[in-house]
């Protein structure tokens, strides 16, 4: 089992750069894959990026801004996100499976932290 506390979320202006961080306290994320959610005001929870083992997964939004890392020494797992733009406002979720299989899904995970809120002003 895992227990998942997001942080980094912050507020900055479109075009900045913001790192998330997933660490889970029970030191067991290195056995899972990973993915990053986010939930707009009045929109569904969707899949951004996604990591398995070091193989990363992108939703196309965001593919060539954010990147996904883990440092599995630290029981970590990271979204660096560059080039941010007001539609990246949401509260950003980790999640964690023990496959990567239809990562996009929010209804297979069975492990999610709290949320982190992020907002980008233009």
């Amino acid at each position: 089992q895992v227990q998942l506390v997001e942080s980094g979320g912050g507020s900055v202006q479109a075009g900045g750069s913001l790192r998330l961080s997933c660490v889970d306290s029970r030191g067991s994320l290195s056995s899972y894959s990973v993915a990053w959610f986010r939930q707009g005001p009045g929109k569904a929870r969707e899949g951004v990026a996604a990591i398995a083992n070091y193989i990363t997964y992108y939703d196309g939004s965001v593919k060539g801004r954010f990147t996904v890392s883990r440092d599995n020494d630290k029981n970590t797992v990271y979204l660096q996100m560059n080039s941010l733009q007001p539609e990246d406002t949401a509260m950003y979720y980790c999640a964690a499976k023990p496959t990567v299989r239809d990562w996009k899904i929010p209804d297979r995970y069975e492990y999610w932290g709290q949320g982190t809120q992020v907002t980008v002003s233009s």
